[in-house]
């Protein structure tokens, strides 16, 4: 099985920081990668948004677009997602329609609805709970001039809103008539495929036109990494799967380390079997192997974008990665 050269493939990148480097190369670095993505022909290039967390720098996606489409000029750009949560929809539409005076036709905004990581950012945030899919009506109406009040900066052209759903999210996004960007166990990968099908089929039996998306649309999300041997892309995902493993355990997100570092690095056998859940959340190995497994889940799944995710701690190991990724996409 290979992969429909039809199907669209993009990068999202989270600023991800690294043990020994000041946290501003990590922006730095997701422009670099950004440019590089235009070049090797990706069609679009995501970025994300988190609060207090050491191992993430990418807390501003607006601004974070904004010099990312300085440095570009035809990949489309986009945040996958913004929270919406922590944000007045009025705030996210002028943010980025502002974006969209200097990027016209090349903005997507991608909307979730996760909490702050640790209860110390959500009170910064000021966050209380929200009616999401309200607050993605109310954004819709300021970007399309149909609110109560009319917006400035008007956005230069249709600005296209994404869902960022799982579970209950999916059934919102069928109810506007979003198109929808899912990943983690509703992909099914290392594990059972079945409820995340049956999620994916609800959405889109119920799905109700739009005048942006008149039809179901799907993008799947996951880490993936490739290397020339399936041994050397299992290094490449240990920095990541590491990191979540110190998360899921300590409370804390911590910037990537070296392969060596990780691999010395003593560990629970709680933090092993979080270390290997996320490895086998992954796809990662050689470029035929990494081949026939995408083209496994886009089948299986019926996706239309491939919203590739993965970091390692070694940035020349990851532009290679993301070379060989966008060859497969032809």
């Amino acid at each position: 099985m290979v992969i429909d050269s039809g199907l669209r493939v993009s990068l999202l990148d989270r600023s991800r920081t690294r043990a020994g480097e000041a946290e501003f190369e990590a922006l730095r670095g997701t422009v670099a990668r950004a440019v590089r993505a235009e070049r090797l022909g990706y069609g679009r290039f995501w970025v994300a948004e988190h609060h207090g967390v050491p191992g993430i720098a990418g807390a501003a996606p607006a601004v974070l677009l904004a010099a990312v489409a300085g440095a570009t000029s035809t990949i489309r750009i986009g945040s996958a997602g913004v929270m919406l949560p922590h944000h007045q929809p009025l705030v996210v539409a002028e943010q980025f329609a502002t974006l969209s005076a200097f990027a016209a036709g090349r903005v997507d905004l991608g909307l979730g609805r996760s909490p702050g990581f640790t209860a110390p950012v959500r009170r910064a945030l000021r966050q209380t709970d929200s009616d999401f899919a309200a607050d993605l009506v109310e954004l819709r109406h300021f970007l399309t001039g149909t609110a109560e009040i009319t917006m400035h900066p008007q956005p230069r052209g249709p600005l296209p809103l994404y869902a960022l759903a799982t579970g209950s999210g999916l059934r919102i996004a069928a109810e506007l008539g979003l198109p929808v960007i899912v990943g983690g166990p509703l992909l099914g990968v290392g594990g059972d495929p079945a409820p995340g099908l049956a999620a994916l089929a609800g959405y889109r039996r119920t799905f109700q036109p739009s005048p942006q998306q008149p039809e179901p649309w799907v993008a799947v999300s996951l880490d993936v990494l490739i290397a020339d041997t399936a041994a050397e892309a299992a290094d490449l995902l240990l920095p990541e799967a590491w990191a979540m493993a110190q998360g899921q355990t300590t409370g804390v997100f911590p910037p990537l380390e070296p392969v060596e570092a990780v691999r010395s690095a003593h560990r629970t056998s709680r933090q092993q079997q979080y270390l290997e859940q996320t490895a086998a959340a992954a796809i990662a190995g050689s470029p035929a192997q990494v081949e026939r497994e995408l083209a496994e889940l886009l089948d299986r799944t019926g996706a239309a974008e491939l919203v590739a995710a993965g970091s390692t701690f070694d940035r020349a190991a990851l532009a290679t990665s993301d070379a060989e990724l966008a060859a497969l996409f032809g």
